[in-house]
This record gives structure tokens, sequence and C-alpha cells, in this order.
């Protein structure tokens, strides 16, 4: 199922051309990077059996995956993304491990007709700060959950409390410059990064119930070469050795710097720890509207 159009133009572009095949190339690192997030997340959605769910920016299906489990056998998952690499590594997945209550979408899940009322819990991983108009999208996903259904979502804190973002960034920042001025909720990572604005647009969406709690957990590097490796393609760090055009030599340069300062951060075995924060949304269609 396809259907695209330009309300996230921009991040479509990005998503589709840039970080999406990143994101692919590093899946296993990336997706054992936020495992504790993803158990926090899907704890806190407590899905269960025969509901229907909806999973926003699901990607190749970290967390879209072991919901279908959890419905399962008469409950239904669709995960929609904008991403086409990242959902092609989803059907991929969903054929060679037989899921059949697993159904990937391609769409803009900001614009995209959904069925009215047709989910009992809308969720997602780290998939929603990317819209253009977080209003428009939050009204349209409102319509798509049934009266009573319940959202419960997963989004970033802001670069200083998130050490795997902070020290890459910083480095960056001191060999090239700071990135060009741009809203503080422009889409992006940490579009969502202030409690107070995630509560003014999901309630004037027509959410009820809206509560965010600031949940702590651990980055999973699985060593310091890897997570500096990764720092200099996606995240802040990534972005902004986009925006400053930099060259092979000095992306490699500057990753050699990350894989240093991580270092400090390793345990025994080589792998590292890194603490992070991000923010447990939940919130509810009301029963009645």
């Amino acid at each position: 199922m396809t259907e695209m159009d330009g309300g996230n133009e921009a991040m479509r572009r990005y998503w589709n051309e840039v970080a999406g095949p990143r994101w692919v190339e590093r899946v296993d690192i990336q997706e054992g990077r936020n495992i504790e997030v993803a158990e926090q997340l899907l704890a806190a959605a407590a899905a269960r059996p025969g509901e229907r769910v909806l999973d926003v920016g699901c990607g190749p299906g970290a967390t879209a995956i072991p919901l279908a489990t959890a419905v399962a056998p008469d409950g239904q998952v669709t995960g929609v993304d904008i991403a086409e690499p990242m959902l092609g590594l989803l059907r991929r997945r969903v054929a060679e491990q037989g899921i059949a209550n697993l159904t990937p979408l391609l769409a803009d899940a900001q614009t995209y007709p959904f069925a009215p009322a047709s989910f009992d819990l809308l969720t997602s991983r780290f998939g929603v700060m990317f819209f253009a108009d977080p209003f428009a999208a939050f009204a349209n996903l409102l319509r798509a959950v049934r009266p009573g259904g319940r959202l419960v979502m997963a989004v970033w804190a802001g670069i200083p409390d998130n050490l795997h973002w902070k020290i890459p960034f910083e480095i960056v920042v001191r060999r090239l410059g700071p990135p060009a001025p741009a809203s503080p909720h422009a889409p992006g990572p940490m579009a969502f990064h202030d409690p107070d604005y995630v509560r003014d647009f999901l309630g004037k969406a027509g959410f009820a119930d809206i509560a965010i709690d600031r949940r702590n957990f651990q980055i999973h590097g699985r060593s310091a070469a890897a997570e500096a490796e990764h720092a200099g393609g996606l995240g802040p760090s990534g972005r902004l050795l986009d925006e400053k055009g930099a060259d092979p030599a000095t992306r490699a340069a500057l990753v050699g710097e990350f894989e240093a300062a991580f270092a400090a951060y390793a345990l025994p075995n080589g792998e590292i720890r890194l603490p992070g924060t991000f923010l447990l949304v939940t919130a509810r269609r009301p029963a009645r509207q």
C-alpha cells in the first residue's frame, strides 16, 4: 500500500535519500543501541491480544514486530513510515518470519486518510518528531483512533540530556561551527523535547489525559568505534556534518575524535554505555467526541 504527498516533502527526501539508507546499513547497531527505549515503550503500551495497532515511523520494525506478537492471533498491526528503504527491510522481515498480522504502509501519517476509528492503540518510538505540522498530523491520527483509544509514544529529550549526541555534536561545533539558526521545534530528532509544546499541540489536536514522563536509559554501543561511526552519519552530529558539507577526510578525522571521547565510557568487554533521556508521552482520544 502506498500514499505519499507533499505534506512532509523535505523529510520524505531526507529519510529516503540520506537517513533511511544510512539507518538500514547500520540496522543491527541502531536497534541494539535503543533496546531499552523499545522495552519501556512496549511495556507502557501494553498491547493486548485482538487489538488494532498503528505504529508510526515504524522503520524496519523494532517495535512493530513485537507488537504484532503481542496482539496475535486476532489483532493487527499497521506499520506506517515515510521511508521506503526502512519499509523495504520490514517487508523482508515480515516475509522471512511469516508474520501474518503486520501490514507495512508507505505513507505520510500527517495526511494519509486512515479509516476513522480503526485503531485501539497509536504508538511510536522516535518516529513522530519529523512532521511539518504536528497539530495537523496528530489531528489526523486522532481520527484514526477509536474513542477511548490510547496514544503511547517515545520522543527524544534534548541534546544536553543525551550524552551520545552531546559528545560528538560539541566536537563538530568546535571544529566546524554551529548549525544555522532554526526553530527549536523544526522537524528533526529534538522537535518534541519541550513537554509544554507537546502538551499544547496534542491538546489542540483533541487528545485528553496527556501525561509526559521523563525516562532515563542507557544507550548500548557495541564499541567506541561503532558508536563514533554512527554519530558520523546520523543524529545531530551527522546532520551538522551534512549541513557543513564536510568532505570525507574531515568527516573521518572527526569520527576519530568521537571514538576517542567515547572510549571513556567503555566496559571491560569493549561495549559502551551512555546515559540518555527520552519523554514517554501517553494520552487518549476522549470516549465521547
